[in-house]
């Protein structure tokens, strides 16, 4: 029995001694739970939405008021004309617009009818329907405040309309959501544990002090995973256009330009990766811990960034996939080109070239 206790206790010490093996034990389970408490909500916080005033009168002020004051929405943009609608959507300044109609106090007090149009950017459907239900709820409280104040029987009626995605339909914002956790991982993960087994071999050593230059032998070591990961892309358009009818509403050019960028943006992230682990074991862990929940649930794929703590807000600027998935759907959905994706696109270009010479950097002290 002594003899098992120690054997007991000697495998504790050689946990504890283990930093990673405390980092699995404690930290992931501790840093998941904060990432999913503050990420996974399905309630919308400091929304932008837009306005079009048509009437401009003392009750489409309060009304603006109302909604401004809550901890729900801010106001954005202020328009003159629905013409500017569209392009205000299609920079993704705004996520709905609060149209009122002309005359709107003197319809609610002398027809007893008024009403608003609630216009949203339907690329994302769940939260589109969100703000729908946030915005009616506080236009129907206003509403029986002013039936409370008075004998008359007003009506305020709430109109929607949706715009990119008329019908809803939630593939539309999954399918671009899903090419890019597809791209993220595969690029990523096969790039890093490629490169991670010729280190684990000891071959890796040997490449480094060939007549190839590190730089050549990075390059050529990811360079067939560019090529499988268009393959990859180019199946889920396929899949998505024939089978789910996903639009694509833009440049296919600039659709290719863009997979592409971000295709190489993802290797780069492998081959960082693949500099500081060891065995191919420990890239996959990475790649798949440090990788899928970020991308999932700081990407905007499925819960609003706008709704999640200013500090998960500020690291999903360094989550590629946040940008590739903007750029997916203003191709695809919103039908627009470079000039309204070029800081999103200068982004990805930036992270690309960071990772790829931080990446060479430490391969070359590594050689040294």
């Amino acid at each position: 029995m002594k003899r098992f206790i120690g054997f007991v206790k000697k495998e504790f010490y050689h946990i504890f001694r283990d930093k990673r093996s405390m980092f699995i034990l404690f930290g992931m389970p501790i840093a998941q739970i904060l990432l999913f408490g503050f990420a996974i909500t399905n309630e919308i916080n400091n929304v932008e939405i837009g306005i079009l005033d048509k009437s401009k009168d003392h009750e489409s002020r309060k009304i603006i008021d109302k909604i401004n004051a809550s901890e729900y929405f801010t106001i954005g943009n202020v328009v003159d004309n629905e013409n500017q609608i569209e392009s205000v959507f299609k920079k993704g300044e705004v996520k709905a617009f609060l149209v009122f109609e002309e005359g709107f106090a003197e319809n609610l007090h002398a027809l007893q009818l008024g009403k608003i149009q609630v216009i949203t950017d339907a690329t994302e459907p769940n939260t589109a329907n969100t703000i729908v239900n946030y915005i009616q709820s506080i236009i129907q409280h206003y509403q029986q405040e002013l039936n409370e104040s008075s004998s008359a029987g007003v009506e305020i009626r709430v109109q929607t309309r949706m715009y990119f995605n008329a019908e809803l339909k939630s593939v539309f914002n999954f399918l671009p959501g899903v090419m890019t956790v597809i791209l993220m991982l595969v690029s990523a993960m096969m790039t890093s544990i490629s490169i991670t087994r010729e280190k684990e071999l000891g071959t890796m050593e040997i490449l480094l002090v060939s007549p190839l230059k590190p730089v050549q032998v990075v390059v050529g070591k990811v360079f067939p995973y560019i090529f499988l990961s268009i393959i990859n892309a180019l199946v889920i358009l396929i899949l998505g256009v024939t089978i789910f009818e996903m639009p694509i509403e833009g440049s296919l050019i600039l659709l290719a330009f863009e997979t592409v960028l971000f295709i190489i943006t993802a290797l780069s992230l492998g081959i960082l990766i693949s500099t500081v682990a060891e065995t191919q074991q420990t890239a996959m862990m990475i790649s798949l811990m440090g990788l899928m929940l970020p991308v999932i649930l700081l990407s905007e794929f499925i819960f609003p960034i706008s709704s999640m703590p200013h500090l998960l807000q500020y690291i999903s600027h360094f989550i590629p996939a946040k940008w590739f998935i903007i750029i997916l759907k203003g191709i695809m959905l919103k039908g627009v080109g470079i000039i309204y994706l070029w800081k999103e696109t200068l982004i990805l270009v930036v992270m690309a070239i960071f990772l790829i010479a931080l990446s060479i950097k430490k391969y070359k002290i590594r050689l040294e």
